[in-house]
């Protein structure tokens, strides 16, 4: 019997064996549709199983980490969103690429992959870096929207050890991070791939070649491409009209991910997807992790809706963003210090921006994971190198005040608000202005409270929060030390504050931390 390539497909996630390892189980096991056997162990594939998930103490603890936003898109090195923009008529890179290449009816994405090459690629040798800037954590691309995968496929031969550079991209920074005790991710941008890469099937409207199909819409191409029933121009960010036999076919795929590499954290770009299929991964992921930790998950998923972070499930993840207050359960902020694809000529996030970004994410009780964009090359270019070593000089001096922090009883002051509402959280860094000596950040480790001053003052700081007799309750300070300066400060406390004496200069740039003991 002849079978359409979507029953296949179908067929083949469905042919993804049980696991054979088992922990002790409770309660019943849920009734999975075909394909969604997952590792036994303390997890079903259900929210109501997954609610019972605690997020492990080195998330908590790391509040740092590194992201490579590379695959074939970076190719080009003209920004994000290459692989779809270049099919969206009009557009900049759609210009470019029609300029460059051609016209994508004769030149399309699949066109451009072997130029990405990765000849310069050195993975043990960034990841140090990254280490010595602080890092904790590293994560890889493992699919984006252009349904690339950047492992040696089971289930799709467009991957990277086939092409473009034909290597195992995320087996090389799993080893580069294990060997620099760095805890590893992986992220997953496929769930919405169904609808972001339709536009590779549609046609100009205008011009020469109006009507002509683009390279997408060649059946031969399909498995790229993605046999998409409609063009999505506009792209709604949600799960309506994604067909069944792609949910099983994303299941598939980012089962195969998670069972080669079994990472340390797994991200979604957006919401945890499919329901039992997106329940049923994530079950999966935290049983292996069980399994290979005497029975507790050790492992991260985290997801965009906040929903899936209340009770539980995943950690809440916020796209170049800042959540309003002290979030009552680690969450994290993912950004870039440019675009998240390379883009040649722009200009990065400063030193101090991601200084400001780091210590009010970790006052906030978060994370920070942070992407330089690698060029087609692999290796940094000379301005992101020197971003990078500002950022590992900065946290050489006050790392202390940065991992394995708590939040205090507020997250600060400062002047004026800044505008993050619970609504806006995502995408709202853009509103932020760099913060100056009037801004004050805390975070605490043990008995010791750190007071971030994001300027550096002029004789004197007055910390306003630490003042005696107030509704917060602070003791009488009995020590205070300047991280980075050896010598003895002078201060004072009274119903006004804490005021400290500056040194004549800086023990770094950027914000300083003041180590308060006794409050």
């Amino acid at each position: 019997m002849k079978m359409n390539r979507r029953q296949a497909m179908g067929l083949l996630a469905s042919a993804v064996p049980a696991a054979a390892y088992q922990l002790p189980q409770t309660g019943p096991q849920p009734a999975f549709p075909p394909g969604l056997e997952i590792e036994k162990g303390p997890f079903q594939g259900s929210r109501q199983s997954l609610s019972a998930y605690e997020i492990p103490e080195w998330f908590r603890d790391a509040k740092f980490g590194m992201w490579a936003h590379w695959g074939p898109q970076s190719a080009i090195e003209d920004g994000d969103w290459y692989a779809r923009n270049m099919y969206m008529e009009g557009s900049k890179q759609y210009l470019y690429h029609c300029e460059t290449y051609g016209h994508p009816s004769k030149f399309g994405f699949k066109d451009t992959i072997p130029r990405w090459k990765a000849e310069k690629f050195a993975p043990a040798e960034l990841m140090k870096l990254y280490r010595q800037a602080g890092a904790k954590y590293f994560m890889s691309m493992g699919v984006h929207h252009d349904n690339f995968d950047m492992w040696n496929s089971k289930h799709n031969e467009w991957n990277a050890v086939n092409m473009g550079p034909k290597k195992d991209i995320v087996g090389m920074w799993h080893k580069a991070a294990t060997d620099e005790g760095l805890r590893f991710g992986v992220s997953d941008h496929l769930w919405i791939t169904y609808k972001w890469f339709s536009v590779s099937h549609g046609a100009d409207k205008h011009g020469p070649l109006a009507g002509v199909p683009y390279d997408g819409a060649d059946p031969k191409n399909y498995s790229l491409y993605v046999d998409s029933n409609e063009v999505h121009t506009k792209l709604d960010w949600d799960e309506s009209g994604i067909p069944e036999w792609w949910k099983k076919h994303w299941y598939a795929r980012m089962r195969d991910l998670v069972d080669n590499y079994q990472p340390d954290l797994l991200y979604v770009d957006g919401a945890l997807p499919f329901e039992d299929y997106g329940y049923s991964l994530v079950a999966h992921l935290y049983n292996l992790s069980a399994k290979r930790n005497g029975g507790k998950t050790q492992a991260v998923y985290t997801s965009k809706r906040q929903q899936d972070t209340e009770n539980g499930i995943a950690v809440f993840d916020v796209e170049r963003g800042l959540v309003d207050t002290i979030w009552p359960r680690p969450w994290q902020t993912d950004t870039c210090i440019g675009e998240w694809h390379y883009k040649r000529g722009i200009k990065y996030k400063s030193v101090k921006t991601v200084v400001d970004l780091l210590v009010d994410v970790v006052s906030r009780n978060g994370n920070l994971m942070l992407n330089f964009p690698l060029p087609a090359s692999g290796y940094l270019d000379l301005e992101e190198l020197n971003v990078l070593a500002g950022i590992t000089k900065w946290m050489g001096v006050n790392g202390e005040a940065i991992h394995g922090t708590r939040p205090w009883k507020i997250f600060g002051e400062s002047p004026a608000a800044i505008a993050t509402s619970e609504k806006s959280a995502s995408f709202n860094e853009n509103e932020r202005k760099d913060l100056t000596a009037a801004d004050i950040r805390f975070t605490t480790k043990g008995v010791a409270l750190y007071a971030f001053v994001m300027g550096w003052p002029d004789y004197e700081v007055v910390i306003r929060p630490l003042a005696l007799n107030t509704a917060l309750r602070v003791g009488k300070v009995s020590n205070v030390e300047l991280l980075g300066y050896d010598g003895k400060l002078e201060w004072s406390q009274d119903e006004k504050g804490l005021k400290i004496l500056t040194p004549a200069k800086s023990p770094c740039e950027h914000a300083v931390a003041f180590k308060v003991s006794g409050a």
